[in-house]
């Protein structure tokens, strides 16, 4: 393992609520985080089932221009997006989606977090870290040591069938909102 990517400069690290009425705006909280996002930049998404943090991932490719349609890699543990040209949206980032939950984060057995943390350091994503953005779904407790500092979203379910609470804690460039 390289090691985490260095931070050029540290950041305000800083927190904001946002309440998601439907998926779209699951959807539009994820453009937001994709616009600002750049290579080196780590996105950990954590909540249970159906959640929306598929939905929040495919926003954030959405927002970075990427090809697409980002969908949950679950099967393949790991899906790379290029981006589309300028003239088409894209950005210029790659996006690499991840999702943790086949390494068992995500089972009612208590993981191993050594062994989810060895599984994750196998797929080189801190390689990947230096020249895309990388999104882990059911990441939070295992990812966070691939980058020096990462976003963290917390989705929930705050009520009814669509209403969805997000929880962001990081640097205040990637968190976006009134600090």
């Amino acid at each position: 393992m390289i090691g985490p990517v260095p931070s050029p400069v540290p950041s305000v690290t800083t927190d904001r609520r946002v309440v998601l009425p439907t998926a779209a705006d699951t959807a539009a909280l994820g453009r937001d985080i994709g616009a600002r996002l750049a290579p080196g930049d780590l996105v950990v998404l954590s909540g249970p089932l159906g959640a929306g943090k598929t939905c929040l991932a495919a926003g954030i490719g959405e927002g970075l221009g990427v090809e697409g349609p980002v969908t949950s890699p679950t099967f393949v543990i790991a899906r790379e997006h290029p981006p589309l040209p300028a003239a088409l949206g894209g950005r210029g980032v790659v996006l690499v989606h991840v999702d943790a939950y086949r390494l068992g984060v995500g089972t009612a057995v208590e993981p191993d977090p050594d062994e989810v943390t060895a599984q994750l350091d196998d797929l080189d994503l801190d390689t990947d870290l230096t020249r895309a953005a990388v999104v882990v779904e059911w990441g939070e407790g295992v990812a966070e040591h691939l980058a020096t500092e990462h976003l963290l979203v917390r989705l929930d379910r705050s009520g009814g069938d669509e209403v969805r609470e997000a929880l962001l804690h990081g640097p205040a460039r990637l968190v976006g909102g009134d600090p």
